[in-house]
C-alpha cells in the first residue's frame, strides 16, 4: 500500500507542476503580450503612442505593488486558493477590458489591477514546487516552471496579432482573459497544496529570515544579474536592425530561437544545481560567464559582425539561465514558512531592475554607443559575483 501511495503522490506532484507551469504561462501571456497589441489598441481606443506606452507599463506596475503581499498570502492560506483566486480575478478584469470602449484612465486602471492580481501566480506557483519536490530534484522542477515565461511570450506572439488584425484589440483581449480563467478553474479543481509542518508561531522556522544579510544579498545579486538579461532582450532587436541592417522579421526569428535556447538553459542549470546540491555556486559561475559574454558583445560591436551575432546568441542564453537558481535559493534559504514572501521579494527586486534597465541604458547608448553600454553592463554581474552569498548555503 505504501508503494501505491508513493506512486500516487509522484503523479500528483507532476500534475501540480504542470498546472503551476500553465498558470505562469497564462500570466506571462498577458503581462508580456500587451506590447503585441499596441497598434490595434491605439486604433481601437484612440490612444497616442505615449498613452499606449503607459497602458503597456500598467500590468508591471500592478505586479510590482503586490508580489510580496501575494507571497505572504500563499504562506498563510495555501497555494491553490491564492493561485486560482488571483489568476481568476485577473482573467475577469481582462474580460471587462475587452467589453466596450474605455477611456485611457479606465483601461490603465484595469490593467494595473489585472497585473496586481496575476502577481499571485509568481510566488504561489513557485511555492507549490518548493513543497512538492525534494531538494535533490527541486532545481530541475523549478527550471521547468521558469520556462513558462518564454513560452507565455511565444503564445502571445502567435495568438494575439492574428486575432487583433482582423477582429480588433477587444476581441484579441478575450484570449488572455479566457486562458487565465480556464487555467484558474483547473488549478482550483486539481491542484493539491503540499503537506505543511505543524504550526508553531514561536518556533525558529517562523522567525524572519531577513534578520540576517543572506536573503538581502541574494535578492541584490539576482537583481544585478537581470540587467544583462534585459539589456539583450530590450536592445538586441533594434541593434541588429539599426547597426547591422537586419530586417525586423529576421531579427525577430533570430531572437525567438535564442529565447528557446534560453528556456533549455534554465532547465540545464536547474539539473546542474540538483547534481551539485547547490543553487548559489552555479549562480556565481554564471555571473562570471555573464560578465565575460557581455564583454564579448562589446568587443564584437567594434570588431567583426559575426562575432557580435554569436556573442548576442550566447548572452541571450547565459543571462537568463540563472533565474531559476536565485528563485529556488530564495525559497530554500527562507524556509517553507517564509517561502512565498521570499519569492515575492526576489521577483520584486528583479522586476525593479528590469523596469529601470531600458531607459537608463538608452541614455548611455544615445545614438550608437552600444559597445560602451554593453561593456558597462558587464560590471553588474561582476558585482553579483561578490554579492552572491555562497557561504550561507547549507553544504
Amino acid at each position: 500500500m505504501a508503494g501505491v501511495e508513493q506512486h500516487t503522490i509522484g503523479r500528483r506532484r507532476w500534475l501540480v507542476l504542470g498546472l503551476g507551469h500553465a498558470a505562469q504561462t497564462a500570466s506571462c501571456a498577458f503581462l508580456y503580450g500587451i506590447p503585441f497589441l499596441v497598434p490595434a489598441m491605439s486604433e481601437a481606443e484612440n490612444l497616442t503612442l505615449g498613452e499606449a506606452g503607459a497602458v503597456v507599463a500598467a500590468p508591471s506596475i500592478g505586479l510590482l505593488l503586490t508580489l510580496i503581499a501575494w507571497g505572504a498570502a500563499a504562506d498563510r492560506y495555501g497555494e491553490r486558493l491564492i493561485m486560482a483566486l488571483g489568476l481568476g480575478l485577473s482573467g475577469a478584469l481582462l474580460l471587462v477590458s475587452a467589453l466596450g470602449t474605455h477611456s485611457l484612465t479606465v483601461l490603465f486602471a484595469l490593467f494595473v489591477a489585472a497585473g496586481a492580481c496575476t502577481a499571485s501566480v509568481n510566488a504561489a506557483s513557485g511555492r507549490v514546487v518548493m513543497g512538492w519536490f525534494g531538494a535533490h530534484e527541486r532545481g530541475m522542477a523549478m527550471g521547468i516552471r521558469q520556462t513558462a515565461q518564454p513560452l507565455g511570450v511565444g503564445v502571445a506572439a502567435l495568438a494575439l496579432p492574428p486575432l487583433a488584425e482582423p477582429f480588433g484589440f477587444r476581441v484579441a483581449m478575450v484570449f488572455p482573459a479566457a486562458f487565465a480563467l480556464v487555467v484558474a478553474l483547473l488549478v482550483a479543481l486539481l491542484v493539491t497544496d503540499p503537506p505543511r509542518p505543524p504550526k508553531d508561531p514561536s518556533g525558529p522556522a517562523h522567525a524572519s529570515p531577513y534578520r540576517t544579510s543572506t536573503l538581502w544579498r541574494l535578492h541584490g545579486a539576482s537583481a544585478l544579474l537581470v540587467i544583462p538579461q534585459f539589456t539583450v532582450s530590450a536592445f538586441a532587436p533594434i541593434y541588429l536592425v539599426a547597426m547591422h541592417g537586419w530586417s525586423p522579421l529576421a531579427a525577430g526569428w533570430f531572437l525567438a530561437v535564442v529565447q528557446a535556447l534560453g528556456a533549455l538553459g534554465r532547465l540545464a542549470t536547474g539539473y546542474w544545481s540538483d547534481r551539485v546540491a547547490s543553487r548559489l555556486r552555479p549562480m556565481r559561475v554564471l555571473a562570471v560567464v555573464s560578465a565575460a559574454v557581455m564583454l564579448l558583445v562589446a568587443l564584437g560591436d567594434v570588431s567583426w559582425p559575426w562575432l557580435v551575432v554569436l556573442a548576442i546568441m550566447l548572452a541571450g542564453v547565459i543571462t537568463v539561465s540563472d533565474n531559476g537558481l536565485g528563485f529556488t535559493a530564495s525559497a530554500e534559504l527562507a524556509g517553507l514558512a517564509w517561502a512565498g514572501r521570499a519569492m515575492g521579494a526576489q521577483n520584486t527586486a528583479q522586476n525593479v531592475a528590469a523596469v529601470l534597465t531600458p531607459p537608463l541604458l538608452g541614455l548611455v547608448i544615445g545614438e550608437s554607443n552600444y559597445a560602451l553600454a554593453f561593456g558597462l553592463v558587464a560590471l553588474f554581474p561582476v558585482a553579483a559575483i561578490w554579492l552572491t552569498p555562497v557561504r550561507a548555503e547549507p553544504r
